[in-house]
């Protein structure tokens, strides 16, 4: 995805027939289409071909614990908030092979394993994820070990986004200041309008290849009425966040109540299971894996996701730096939103509200974060 900052983006209106062109246009240019689709009763990313493919006409329900689907009122393609799966797994799969190692006699010969990176089309990506994939750029792309399949698969990417016009139970992207608008790092944004008298999409370029899409397909200039209609319907979704995060401080409460007992009470209900950090669009932990064959003469080294809930993951000589529950939700929670802003400059959470709705026990990070902040 390239942008340019000075270039005249285009704001158009697209019928609902027009998204149908818009992925033949993108398909004409050699992406592979992924979007949103229904899978196990749940809202996944996946290969798509066509609209039909999208959660047409459905909404997800969320609480904490809790997950479902339900109608909605119309025929909508993006009623839906955000499911189990980020969109980081396109661009830092969940498993990868690194290397291959060979013996022939008394040498190894030791070959990286770099692939082509595909030409990949994300329909659906939300604000709170955008904002998740520029954090994981400046980890993985802005540091001194640049991982470089990360890179070339985000250079070879189409993004386009879509506003949310309605919050879901456990979102809170108001309070992180990363929606519900996408405001930047996105090709085309769209911002699905549907009401009884007509269903279109206000649409906004963000780079040049969103400018020579858009040129592709049938679309009308959008008036100011239409911009105007589009930012009610954003800003109606800010105010309905199923959850807040107090922000101000938050670092420096966090760290001045490491010892504080509603870590302990908190971990009497964790079952350190990882849900949270495996559905987080942030979380970048990982392990090593290296396999041989029975004969030793061929090896492969495997590169994973791993989650720091785990004993194993602080294993050293002797044992687990962080053995008990405690220290672990501890970790997680302390790394999300008190160590990341003086390491990124960013909070490591986006306000998505994945971990509350697929922790199997309703753990909520906002209860968790305000009672710390209540208890000084």
């Amino acid at each position: 995805m390239s942008l340019t900052e000075h270039a005249e983006f285009a704001k158009v209106i697209l019928e609902k027939e027009g998204v149908q062109r818009l992925l033949e246009a993108l398909r004409g240019k050699k992406y592979d289409l992924y979007g949103p689709t229904v899978r196990d009763d749940a809202v996944v990313y996946d290969t798509i071909a066509s609209v039909d493919d999208l959660p047409v006409g459905l909404m997800d329900r969320q609480s904490p614990g809790k997950y479902g689907l339900a109608r909605s009122r119309n025929k909508t393609l993006f009623a839906y908030v955000v499911g189990p799966q980020s969109w980081k797994r396109f661009f830092y799969p969940s498993r990868r092979k690194v290397l291959n190692a060979k013996r022939d006699g008394r040498k190894i010969e030791i070959t990286d394993v770099a692939e082509n990176p595909p030409r990949q089309a994300l329909i659906g990506v939300r604000a709170c994820e955008l904002h998740a994939l520029r954090t994981m750029d400046k980890i993985l792309t802005q540091g001194p070990y640049i991982d470089e399949d990360y890179k070339h698969r985000r250079e070879n990417a189409f993004i386009v986004a879509v506003n949310c016009t309605r919050a879901g139970g456990n979102c809170f992207c108001d309070s992180m200041k990363t929606g519900p608008k996408a405001e930047s790092g996105f090709d085309l944004a769209l911002t699905e309008i549907a009401d009884a008298d007509r269903h279109y999409f206000v649409v906004e370029a963000g780079s040049k290849a969103g400018n020579d899409i858009i040129a592709d397909i049938p679309h009308s200039k959008a008036s100011g009425g239409d911009l105007a209609v589009a930012d009610h319907a954003i800003k109606n979704a800010a105010t309905r966040m199923g959850r807040t995060l107090d922000t101000k401080g938050l670092p420096e409460v966090l760290a001045r109540n490491f010892d504080n007992p509603r870590w302990e009470e908190t971990a009497g209900r964790c079952l350190t299971c990882g849900n949270c950090t495996l559905v987080c669009p942030t979380c970048f932990c990982m392990t090593v894996e290296d396999t041989t064959d029975l004969a030793g003469s061929e090896a492969e080294r495997w590169r994973r996701w791993d989650v720091c809930f785990t004993v194993d993951f602080s294993y050293i000589h002797g044992g687990s730096v962080r053995a008990s529950a405690k220290s672990r939700y501890r970790q997680w929670m302390m790394h999300k939103l008190a160590y990341w802003p003086g390491q990124f400059g960013t909070f490591g959470c986006v306000g998505c509200g994945r971990c509350i709705t697929w922790c199997p026990v309703g753990i909520d990070i906002t209860e968790e974060a305000g009672e710390i902040q209540k208890s000084e």
